[in-house]
């Protein structure tokens, strides 16, 4: 899929998102910055996958909050998944994660965000009309925009755990044996990422709180879990 644009009026971009209102502000402003540029517009993972193969943008914009289908519920982790399958199919496409859910973009290494050859901007959608515009300026010559988020701290097995704790409901026990460790390990990550998150479990225990589920509310705000 070649990127270059040689003139205005060949740029077309693909919006990816659920929410109907969004997608008509969205286009709006976009027609009013590009307008002899061509937008599309898709509301599921599924619709994205077949406008990006048949439409061939040279800039997507994506909502994370997606559901995978047509008549699904939208979850953050679509859109993570999402976004890793087009920057591994398409490396030179040009991306931009327009949400309001950015933290969660900390289950993505960022060694991957930057060997992506493509332009690649983190846009939260809260941001000034100006400042995103200028954001994908920058995009559709190739620059990346990232917010200097320290991932490089996270342990990705962390995640793997949250997911298997909390989406699958398994034991440490299980973890273990799911995850290839021993069981100490298991108990290793949750220390590790209770520390990481601010989670102090003797503090919890004092209150009378259930420290996993602490642990789940702080890993949702941190954008680890949906």
């Amino acid at each position: 899929m070649n990127q270059n644009l040689s003139e205005p009026r060949n740029l077309k971009i693909l919006v990816v998102d659920s929410h109907e209102l969004i997608l008509d502000v969205t286009i709006n402003v976009l027609q009013q910055q590009y307008p002899e540029g061509e937008i599309s517009i898709a509301q599921n993972a599924h619709s994205a996958f077949n406008q990006v193969e048949k439409f061939q943008p040279q800039l997507v914009m994506m909502e994370l909050s997606l559901p995978e289908s047509c008549g699904e519920s939208p979850h953050i982790e679509t859109g993570i998944q999402s976004l890793r399958t087009l920057m591994k199919k398409y490396p030179q496409l040009n991306l931009v994660v327009f949400s309001s859910y950015t933290k969660a973009l900390v289950r993505i290494q960022t060694a991957e965000i930057y060997a992506h050859e493509g332009g690649f901007a983190v846009i939260d959608k809260n941001l000034p009309r100006q400042e995103m515009l200028n954001s994908l300026d920058v995009v559709l010559k190739g620059g990346k925009i990232h917010p200097g988020r320290k991932t490089r701290e996270v342990n990705y097995n962390w995640l793997e755990l949250l997911n298997l704790a909390f989406q699958e409901g398994l034991t440490d026990q299980v973890i273990a044996q799911r995850m290839n460790v021993a069981q100490r390990t298991v108990r290793h990550y949750w220390s590790q990422l209770q520390a990481f998150l601010g989670v102090d479990p003797q503090q919890s225990r004092e209150e009378g709180k259930n420290i996993r589920i602490q642990t789940l509310i702080h890993a949702r705000e941190a954008g680890f879990i949906d």
